[in-house]
């Protein structure tokens, strides 16, 4: 299977577009010589020891949550590893994709994954996605003819890249021909220029920023009103139980005990003091708060629970695969990384 092929079934699995702008993902390391695909590794981060592994199996693509890859780089030198890293995986022949916060935010994805643990429930999207799409603007203008519509579509057209373009046409008696074009944020300007060498449009236009519609489900963070409220000692052990840990870390909201009743939970993968921070919940799941976030959240009655950042994460990636996997032909092979694990562990 090729490897734009793949990529293709990523992406519809988890589109880019929900990712985070400050974000880098998709594909970050890509082999000069095309080959086909035929083992996937998926891996939280990316290490020395996920490298080793992936170059015993003769791995040609790797899947990693965390772009091993984010910061604009100015050189490849063998004293920074991930650099390092980028280096072995191109020598290799090794493609690398990060999908990181697209699966934040998808339906499916790695929060309600976690959500899950603590068993069924209502569950709601902490901060909204919105559609990402392309057309952001709309041009209002008239013209005199049907003949006048056509050219200046025309030129439109063209300023968009020869797309086609949506619009709508009104024709009321004896005021010319009403017209409404949408536009991406890329051809605005061009459009704009290509409308005032035209009199009637350009003596008529007007232009609307148009909002991006909510996409139901998709977002970061999610809050669950729990089917079968528990106890705290209870969340404690389906939590362990779900990210196959021994040990959590527990702070105990103002006035709550072990054996306080928790109905609502909020959760957000990896490090969610910003996400979760003013969610009223019972308690609270993540992977990693700062010591004051963690006293600001308690202080308000809720409980907190921490994994540590990657153990809210690396559980998912079983789940994932099965989903990809089931897409991919037989002859792919996607394998979760055994040498993958948290830099953090308790002594």
């Amino acid at each position: 299977m090729e490897l734009k092929e793949v990529l293709q079934v990523l992406e519809q699995l988890a589109p880019l577009s929900l990712a985070e702008s400050w974000d880098n993902v998709g594909l970050l390391v890509e082999p000069s010589k095309p080959r086909p695909v035929k083992t996937v590794l998926l891996t939280n981060d990316l290490t020395d020891a996920v490298m080793e592994e992936a170059e015993a199996m003769s791995c040609d693509l790797m899947i990693s949550y965390h772009p091993p890859l984010f910061r604009p780089i100015k050189r490849l030198v063998q004293k920074d590893w991930k650099q390092r890293l980028a280096v072995r995986a191109v020598e290799a022949g090794m493609a690398i994709f990060s999908p990181h916060t697209s699966w934040d935010s998808v339906k499916g994805g790695i929060n309600d994954w976690l959500v899950g643990g603590l068993g069924s429930g209502q569950v709601s999207v902490l901060s909204q996605a919105l559609c990402g799409a392309s057309h952001t603007n709309k041009l209002e203008f008239m013209v005199r003819s049907t003949e006048e519509l056509g050219t200046v579509m025309e030129e439109l057209k063209e300023c968009d890249g020869g797309t086609a373009l949506q619009h709508s046409v009104n024709r009321p008696e004896n005021s010319g021909i009403h017209v409404g074009v949408t536009c991406s944020e890329s051809a605005l300007t061009l459009s704009v220029h290509a409308l005032l060498k035209h009199t009637t449009p350009s003596q008529s236009l007007s232009i609307l920023k148009l909002e991006k519609p909510p996409l139901p489900g998709y977002g970061p963070g999610r809050l669950s009103i729990l089917v079968q409220p528990v106890t705290v000692a209870t969340a404690i052990q389906k939590m362990k139980s779900h990210l196959g840990l021994n040990h959590l870390r527990l702070a105990l909201g103002s006035g709550q005990t072990l054996e306080s009743s928790v109905c609502t939970v909020a959760v957000c993968a990896g490090s969610g003091a910003s996400v979760l921070s003013g969610v009223k919940a019972d308690l609270h799941i993540t992977g990693e708060m700062s010591h004051h976030e963690v006293l600001d959240t308690v202080a308000k009655g809720t409980s907190v629970i921490l994994s540590d950042h990657s153990n809210s994460e690396r559980g998912f990636l079983t789940v994932f695969r099965e989903k990809l996997a089931v897409r991919l032909p037989d002859s792919v092979t996607v394998v979760v990384s055994k040498a993958d694990r948290d830099p953090l562990e308790v002594v």
